[in-house]
């Protein structure tokens, strides 16, 4: 079977250029990677690792326990006799070969570790295949291959991994079971712009870019929030100490007045601190109103582009039912 496939790939690779020319269309995935980024497996997962942990610690007790009675019997053995040693030696034996049974029995080639994982990974990879079966039928894929099986792909160009499409099938399905209707729309319509993009390489590279400075806008958001709260923290710690110092002062006798030397200078501070989170504010807010020119421009120019898409359909359906008006009259004249 794996020579089969691996002389699929040579042929398909050797007929590039024919297959494009007659639109074959070829895809793959990458089992692995999809489990991994599939919400009931990686919780399953984890799950099971934890049993494993907890298999393993056991199996390390058992260990523990035999070591530490061949220890006892080194130091005691001069003055055992041979009865005594060889019960003690046959107890260990039984327990070393308790272990290895323990050992198999969790961890082993039909042990209960790979049992489990492949019953967690089974439902996953029925999911898989009908979901890459729908794909296959929607976007008209004549074949799709699995990156992570037996076969060989010694290259594979990244726009032809359909994986994420495929995670993001398995997570819809599940999400569409605890959905409102109105929930149900909205999900719909955000399906149909992700399919937009996976079918169109530059948009989805555009998206890229576009989900890339969001990022960088909301972290630069983000640290500066930070910054004003940390200048406030600051400020309520120097006022604080101001206050200190002056409470301290009056429970004293000084010659001169310090009282109104820290009221004033907690005063100036108040006054350069409100300024300074006033002016932090402001900015922030100026940043704010321009990111969100910024994505007003942006939703214009795509409804200008959209009207204007529209607007073209509309022209050309004219032309065509012009047209064919056109030829139904000269048909209607050419008869006898």
């Amino acid at each position: 079977m794996k020579k089969v496939f691996l002389l699929l790939i040579i042929f398909a690779a050797t007929q590039t250029s024919n297959a494009q020319a007659k639109g074959v269309k070829i895809g793959y995935i990458d089992m692995a990677y999809i489990l991994e980024n599939v919400p009931d497996y990686k919780e399953a997962s984890i799950q099971l690792e934890q049993k494993a942990q907890k298999w393993k610690q056991d199996i390390e007790v058992k260990k523990n326990e035999i070591n530490k009675l061949k220890d006892i019997l080194k130091s005691e053995r001069a003055l055992l006799t041979k009865e005594l040693i060889d019960e003690r030696e046959e107890e260990i034996k039984f327990l070393e070969n308790e272990l290895i049974d323990y050992q198999q029995k969790r961890f082993g080639t039909n042990g209960d570790f790979l049992i489990q994982k492949a019953s967690i990974a089974k439902p996953v990879q029925d999911q898989v295949f009908t979901a890459v079966q729908d794909i296959a039928e929607a976007k008209g894929f004549d074949f799709i291959f699995d990156k992570s099986s037996d076969m060989t792909m010694l290259f594979s160009a990244k726009r032809y991994d359909i994986s994420d499409q495929v995670v993001r099938t398995i997570t819809r399905a599940e999400k569409r079971e605890q959905m409102t209707n109105k929930q149900l729309k909205a999900q719909e319509e955000k399906e149909n712009k992700e399919n937009k993009v996976d079918d169109n390489p530059a948009l989805a590279e555009r998206q890229k870019i576009l989900d890339e400075k969001k990022v960088l806008r909301d972290k630069i958001m983000e640290d500066r929030k930070k910054s004003v709260e940390q200048k406030k923290k600051d400020y309520d710690e120097r006022r604080k100490k101001l206050l200190e110092e002056q409470n301290a002062k009056k429970a004293g006798t000084t010659v001169i007045d310090t009282s109104a030397v820290n009221k004033t200078a907690i005063e100036n501070l108040d006054k350069i601190e409100g300024k300074k989170v006033a002016q932090d504010s402001i900015k922030a807010n100026t940043e704010a109103a321009r990111l969100k020119a910024i994505e007003k421009n942006k939703k214009a120019v795509e409804d200008r582009k959209k009207a204007l898409e529209e607007k073209k359909k509309k022209v050309l359906a004219d032309r065509e039912a012009a047209r064919k008006a056109k030829e139904d009259k000269l048909k209607e004249e050419q008869k006898p």
